[in-house]
């Protein structure tokens, strides 16, 4: 079994800041990671490999040049190879321009069985690349993963909703988007951390994947940005207290009726 693990190195959203006078994201020293997701998405894929002897899982990124780290990463976590799309043709893609060209990548590499991704990226939130990619590829899709089973050729699936679950039966091949409700991402390990050093990374730019550079980037991207911006921070709290339940009450009650609630 072929299984392809779309991710994507984003940066880590806890040392974000806001430029207070732009109102644009600073990333000057903000570290890169594993966009958390995909590593969920990474892990399930390996333990299908472990289950299903002589499988391989392949890690698929787009990004800069500095992306390989977050690959050797995957490597070292047990995938067995890692494809980097990167080329400026590509640079300031939206979701639609960056589907089509990952789809390219998972078209390049052929007789894909599986295809699982993150939710979303942490730097978007959009949760929209991995369905499109599906759509790209004519592929079915299943969202919102929280369990999965791969049998006779088919994934049997828990999809996480609001109020529970609902179990969906799909042929392979097929994409999936998981939660991270679905594993537990394994550490990475010395001798693979090795081994991801003594591999190479495959690197394709527009031509290798025989994408028109009108049709990948920036110019195949409809989607504008108009601002970025910080929310304005909530007022302070206020702890009402009293003697008992009753007085409480009484104040917050009190409270309601001063601001019209009721």
């Amino acid at each position: 079994m072929r299984i392809v693990v779309c991710a994507k190195q984003v940066p880590d959203t806890n040392e974000v800041r806001i430029d207070p006078i732009k109102g644009t994201l600073i990333r000057d020293g903000v570290p890169s990671i594993l966009n958390p997701d995909d590593a969920n998405a990474l892990e399930e894929a390996l333990k299908i490999k472990d289950e299903n002897p002589g499988s391989e899982v392949i890690v698929i990124t787009m990004g800069p040049p500095q992306a390989v780290e977050m690959l050797r990463e995957c490597m070292a976590m047990g995938a067995d190879e890692g494809i980097l799309l990167s080329d400026r043709a590509f640079g300031g893609a939206d979701t639609c321009a960056t589907s089509t060209t990952i789809a390219a990548g998972i078209k390049k590499i052929k007789n894909v069985d599986l295809i699982i991704a993150g939710r979303q990226a942490i730097d978007g939130d959009t949760a929209q690349v991995g369905p499109q990619v599906a759509q790209r590829l004519k592929l079915p899709v299943v969202t919102y993963v929280q369990d999965v089973k791969i049998e006779d050729r088919k994934a049997i699936v828990k999809r996480q909703m609001e109020d529970g679950y609902e179990v969906i039966e799909v042929q392979l091949p097929c994409l999936l988007t998981c939660v991270k409700e679905l594993n537990e991402p394994r550490y990475m390990t010395v001798g693979g951390i090795i081994d991801a050093y003594q591999k190479e990374i495959s690197q394709w730019n527009h031509q290798d994947l025989k994408l028109d550079p009108r049709a990948c980037g920036l110019n195949a991207s409809p989607t504008q940005v108009l601002r970025s911006f910080t929310p304005p921070p909530k007022g302070k709290g206020e702890m009402i207290t009293g003697t008992n339940v009753n007085e409480i009450a009484e104040k917050l009650v009190g409270k309601f009726k001063e601001r019209h609630i009721i």
